[in-house]
């Protein structure tokens, strides 16, 4: 990156700045149209999708759709965290806390309705499949955005002061997955 526009950030490919900017704004953009589709329809709830409910937090979500002043605050959240998470990473506005917000939010979409094995629910959501759905695969990219592009943050020092602490003078964020 060019030292001229920002002297503290590491020296990123073209592609890779690219890539992680275009990964930003089509999981904002995402976000942000299921929380302004939610917004239009005025009839919106979430009970039907907590009704559906089948893992560890069915009996959560049959509690929240019995208190209506609960689902009601439920629903208002949820359609306003979406709208308000997805402007926040279209737009780069506060983006690391809408990264962290997004990825919390997602997760908590994942542990509601997970795509397991065994458990059939009455609509299947749409992007959903055995073990990884949509849900966790931007669950996933929201964290990888907030790590690579604060990556200063996490570790990774200016070439020259790399350098000076003998170290080699590119340094490298490595991020790996594995399943035992």
């Amino acid at each position: 990156m060019n030292d001229r526009l920002n002297p503290l950030a590491p020296d990123y490919s073209h592609y890779q700045l690219v890539s992680v900017s275009l990964l930003r704004v089509l999981v904002g953009w995402h976000l942000l149209y299921e929380g302004m589709a939610k917004l239009a329809y005025s009839n919106w709830t979430s009970a039907a999708y907590l009704l559906d409910s089948k893992w560890i937090f069915s009996g959560v979500a049959k509690w929240i759709v019995t208190n209506p002043g609960l689902l009601s605050f439920v629903d208002t959240l949820n359609m306003w965290g979406l709208t308000l998470i997805g402007l926040s990473l279209m737009f780069g506005l506060m983006s690391r806390w809408g990264s962290i917000a997004g990825a919390c939010l997602l997760v908590v979409y994942y542990l509601f309705h997970p795509p397991l094995v065994g458990l059939d629910y009455s609509k299947p959501p749409e992007g959903s499949y055995l073990l990884v759905d949509k849900n966790l695969v931007e669950a996933l990219a929201d964290p990888l955005v907030h790590l690579i592009r604060n990556s200063v943050d996490h570790g990774i020092e200016m070439p020259d002061v790399r350098m000076q602490q003998g170290k080699e003078k590119e340094g490298r964020v490595l991020l790996s997955a594995s399943q035992e």
